[in-house]
């Protein structure tokens, strides 16, 4: 039986491979990526897998019994691209599809839902068993900005006073991990978000805390968020994206207090502090 994992270099799909690994699923695992060589260290099959590129996908895909859909990174392209992976699993017998998707696909806000829900009517209309993780924000996709925020003596967002019910991104991973490893999942949605809800400002304050420093928060319209992000150096495009993300988040779409994911993986999400913590020691 082997089971493939698409973006298996990427920094969710490494975790997937290792704790797979750890389990001792090592030797069914079918590591799919862009680039064969840098997968050269996950110590597991490789086959390269370009998402446009169907003549490596069903060269990919051969022999495998479960996918896990890693979505991909390029917003804009994805529908057509998680297409190609679908249309190649159907050609290739694949009997079962786990895609990663985001929290409430099929009622959210926030603009990237449009291409996961696609690709969620894409696997309906396939005919193949699946199961979707539709995941809420990593904790990371704020953390990462903490250096800046102290250099600049602030963070800086539009997402007011939005709750956001984000989880560390080994959370996610574990959740990928128990489903492709357990039993009774086939069929299911689960809406994946962290156990603790926290704002902007209660991240800002937990830096504050941890690092002895006053970092406050300031919230900004969408489009002077937008020009601050283009001054650090973002594309013009993803500067205006993120800021629309933060609007949503604004309006609830991060929030979520079913405790899915927690129940799914056996233990309490990873709390902010302890992400903020792993952030300030690197």
């Amino acid at each position: 039986m082997k089971t493939a994992i698409t973006g298996a270099t990427g920094q969710l799909g490494q975790l997937v491979v290792n704790k797979l690994k750890e389990k001792g699923y090592g030797e069914s695992i079918v590591a799919l990526v862009r680039s064969v060589e840098k997968a050269s260290d996950l110590g597991v099959e490789v086959r390269e897998a370009n998402y446009d590129k169907p003549e490596t996908l069903n060269n990919a895909l051969r022999g495998v019994d479960t996918l896990l859909l890693i979505s991909g990174s390029e917003v804009g392209k994805r529908s057509v691209q998680h297409k190609n992976v679908i249309e190649a699993a159907k050609q290739n017998g694949v009997q079962w599809i786990i895609y990663t998707s985001i929290l409430r696909a099929d009622t959210s806000i926030i603009s990237l839902a449009e291409e996961h829900l696609a690709t969620e009517t894409a696997l309906k209309n396939s005919g193949i068993p699946f199961t979707l993780l539709r995941n809420g924000w990593y904790t990371e996709n704020y953390t990462g900005s903490i250096q800046g925020a102290i250099a600049g003596g602030a963070f800086v967002g539009s997402a007011g006073e939005g709750k956001i019910s984000s989880a560390a991104r080994a959370d996610y991973a574990d959740a990928a991990v128990a489903v492709l490893t357990g039993e009774g999942h086939q069929g299911k949605t689960y809406e994946l978000a962290g156990d603790e809800a926290w704002t902007l400002s209660d991240l800002a304050a937990e830096v504050s805390r941890q690092t002895g420093k006053n970092i406050p928060y300031k919230n900004l319209s969408q489009s002077d968020y937008a020009t601050a992000l283009v001054s650090f150096g973002l594309p013009q495009e993803l500067a205006q994206a993120i800021a629309r993300w933060d609007v949503s988040a604004s309006q609830g779409a991060l929030f979520d207090d079913t405790r899915q994911l927690s129940a799914l993986i056996g233990r309490p999400t990873t709390t902010l502090s302890e992400t903020v913590r792993e952030a300030l020691q690197k």
